[in-house]
C-alpha cells in the first residue's frame, strides 16, 4: 500500500455530506444543485441512448462534442481551437486534471499550487512525484501578488495549476493577476493547467477571461472545462481538455489509460447543450445570482457577515467578522449536529497555514431549501453567540 494515500483523509465533501445524511441536516455543503438540469439536454441524452451507438466512442471523444467545444469557445471566449488536434473529452474535469498532471509532472518537478485549492490537486501532484510550491491567498480579497508568485516559481517549476473562478472562495482573478501569472509561466517555461469549470457561472455582468488568451499562453495552457458544471448535471462527469497539439498528444496518452472514454450519449447531449444560444447562459447566471442574493440577504438579516461571491455555486461566511470565536472546523461540526445545516470549512482547502475563519455554503438550491437553511442559520446564532 502506498503510505502517501493511506494517510490521506476522506474528502471533506464526502465527510460533510455523510453527516448531512446521518443527521437529516440541510446540505449546503457539497456543490450540487437541487435541479435536474435543462430538459432539452436530458432529452438529447435519451435520444442518443436509443438512436446512436452505445459502444466505445473514440478515445479523444465524439467528433460532435469536440467540434462543439471548439465552436463554443470561439463564440464565447474568442479562442480559436482545432477540434481535431486540440480538444480531448474526459470523464469529468477531475479526470482531465489527473491526465494533465500525470502527463506533465514527473518526479522532482515543482508545481505551483494556489491555496485554497480544490482538494484533488495536491494528491494528484504528489502521486505524480511533483513537489508542491504553495501560494497562500487570504480573505477578504483572496488576491495573487507578485511577491507570492516570485517566492513559488523557480527554474524547477514545470506546471502551475490555476482555478478561475476559484472554488472555494467564489472569486475571479482580475486580468492583472492573470497577466502576472502568465508572465511568470513564460519566464520559467512552465505550463498552466487552468481549471475553468465555473467559466459560465459568473455574476453581476462579469465575463470569464481564459488565461490561454494572454500573451505567450496559447502554447503553454491546458484549459479544462466541464459540461456537468455548465449544465448543472454534476453526475454526468463529462469534461474536456483544450491545449496546443504537442500538449494534447501527451495529455491524450495519459487519458487513454485512465478512463479511455466517456458515455457516448452524454457526450452527444453536452454537444447539444454547448450549441444553445446566449439567452440560455444569461438566464442561467441570472437564476443562480438570484439564489445567491436570496441566501446572502437572509443570512445578513440574521446577523452573519458574508464575503462577496463573483461566481461558482458558493457563498462564504466570515466567522471572525460575525463575532464567532471558534475555528471553521469546530463550527461546521457543531452546525451540522446542533443546527441541522451542513457547510464546508475553507481550511480544508489548504495544505499548510490555513485560513480558519471562513465557511463555505452552496446556494445552488431551490427557494424552499434556501429558506429552510436561512431559518436554521438564524437559530444557530443563539448557539454560537457572536455579534
Amino acid at each position: 500500500m502506498n503510505p502517501l494515500y493511506a494517510q490521506m483523509p476522506t474528502t471533506i465533501f464526502e465527510k460533510m455530506s455523510g453527516l448531512a445524511r446521518e443527521t437529516g441536516a440541510i446540505n449546503l455543503g457539497q456543490g450540487f444543485p437541487d435541479s435536474n438540469g435543462p430538459a432539452d439536454v436530458i432529452e438529447a441524452a435519451q435520444r442518443a441512448l436509443v438512436e446512436q451507438s452505445n459502444q466505445y466512442p473514440p478515445m479523444a471523444g465524439l467528433h460532435v462534442l469536440r467540434q462543439a467545444v471548439a465552436d463554443h469557445y470561439r463564440r464565447h471566449q474568442g479562442i480559436d481551437l482545432d477540434w481535431q488536434s486540440e480538444v480531448t473529452v474526459t470523464s469529468g474535469a477531475t479526470e482531465a486534471l489527473a491526465a494533465a498532471i500525470l502527463a506533465l509532472v514527473t518526479p522532482g518537478n515543482e508545481v505551483v499550487l494556489i491555496q485554497p485549492m480544490y482538494d484533488a490537486y495536491l494528491p494528484l501532484v504528489l502521486r505524480a512525484g511533483g513537489v508542491p510550491k504553495l501560494v497562500r491567498l487570504e480573505p477578504p480579497e483572496w488576491r495573487l501578488t507578485e511577491e507570492a508568485l516570485a517566492a513559488a516559481f523557480s527554474d524547477r517549476t514545470t506546471v502551475a495549476i490555476l482555478n478561475n473562478p476559484l472554488n472555494p472562495t467564489a472569486t475571479m482573478f482580475a486580468d492583472t493577476e492573470l497577466a502576472l501569472l502568465a508572465r511568470f509561466a513564460v519566464k520559467h517555461d512552465a505550463v498552466v493547467i487552468s481549471d475553468e469549470v465555473w467559466e459560465h457561472v459568473v455574476f453581476d455582468g462579469r465575463a470569464h477571461n481564459p488565461i490561454m488568451a494572454f500573451p505567450g499562453m496559447r502554447e503553454r495552457t491546458v484549459k479544462i472545462g466541464s459540461g456537468g458544471k455548465i449544465f448543472s448535471l454534476t453526475g454526468w462527469k463529462v469534461g474536456w481538455m483544450c491545449a496546443a497539439p504537442e500538449l494534447t498528444h501527451a495529455l491524450a496518452r495519459a487519458h487513454q489509460y485512465l478512463t479511455f472514454t466517456t458515455p457516448p450519449n452524454l457526450q452527444a447531449a453536452v454537444a447539444h447543450g454547448l450549441g444553445k444560444d446566449d439567452a440560455y447562459f444569461t438566464a442561467m447566471c441570472a437564476d443562480f445570482a438570484r439564489s445567491r442574493d436570496r441566501l446572502a440577504a437572509g443570512l445578513e438579516a440574521a446577523g452573519w457577515a458574508m464575503l462577496p461571491s463573483a461566481g461558482t455555486y458558493f457563498l462564504s461566511i466570515d466567522l471572525a467578522a460575525s463575532g464567532i470565536p471558534i475555528d471553521d472546523v469546530s463550527f461546521c461540526g457543531r452546525l451540522v449536529r446542533e443546527a441541522g445545516v451542513a457547510a464546508i470549512p475553507v481550511s480544508a482547502f489548504y495544505a499548510e497555514a490555513p485560513v480558519t475563519s471562513v465557511v463555505r455554503l452552496c446556494f445552488a438550491k431551490i427557494d424552499a431549501t434556501i429558506d429552510a437553511g436561512i431559518e436554521r442559520m438564524a437559530r444557530a446564532r443563539a448557539l454560537f453567540g457572536g455579534r
